[in-house]
């Protein structure tokens, strides 16, 4: 079984994975939550090595981690076969709207309707229920599309409308698997900023494999 994150580690108070809030009875910390930022989406092509290092950890219990963290990959084809790729990552702020979300406002957009496209999420956590949604809304409407969802974690993968959810986003074509320690190694390539321009080794966390199991298992049988 995976492992629960350390205490120490929730840097950030929890909203959209589910776990409690710490601290509510501090007035000075409710009103900080309550006044929080407009929301935002942040992107850009390669995103802070210690963000994917908390982010993407593949543990059960991802206290702390509020935020969807995406990369992406975009191949383009056309009916000569000539294939345009785009890479990049989108973050979400806060609970008002979340990555995927995002990526159907900000970066589909741009899609040719004359080309076939084949997209590659890479996800630090599972969609939530809106956002399955909005998937399988966006595939039964966009025949072009074809969609590969990797996830680092399963969102609250216990509640049944999660379940329900991920099961419509399978009859909906979407391919939707745990990402394996090559997977995490593959975005630490691509998707993390590295010092000096010099590439790092990536390095497993501990469990890595481990957890990968755990959370293969719960997904198939969520989807048999």
């Amino acid at each position: 079984m995976a492992q629960k994150e350390e205490a120490a580690a929730a840097a950030e108070p929890a909203s959209q994975n589910g776990e409690e809030v710490e601290n509510l009875e501090d007035p000075e910390k409710l009103k900080e939550l309550i006044e929080l930022p407009p929301f935002e989406i942040v992107t850009g092509e390669r995103l802070p090595a210690h963000y994917f290092k908390f982010q993407f950890r593949n543990v059960e219990y991802s206290s702390g981690r509020n935020k969807t963290f995406l990369c992406y990959v975009v191949e383009a084809q056309s009916k000569g076969g000539q294939v345009q790729a785009s890479r990049g990552y989108l973050e979400d702020e806060h609970a008002t709207n979340h990555a995927e979300e995002a990526f159907f406002n900000s970066i589909m957009p741009t899609f040719d309707p004359a080309l076939r496209y084949m997209v590659t999420w890479y996800v630090s956590s599972s969609p939530c229920a809106a956002c399955a949604d909005r998937i399988v809304k966006t595939l039964n409407k966009t025949k072009n599309l074809r969609l590969l969802i990797l996830v680092g974690r399963l969102f609250m993968w216990e509640e049944p409308e999660i379940q329900a959810a991920l099961r419509k986003l399978k009859e909906a074509g979407c391919r939707l698997r745990i990402m394996k320690p090559q997977d995490f190694e593959y975005i630490w390539q691509n998707f993390v900023e590295q010092e000096e321009g010099e590439s790092k080794a990536f390095e497993p966390w501990e469990d890595i494999q481990e957890n990968f199991l755990y959370y293969e298992e719960k997904l198939a049988d969520i989807l048999k």
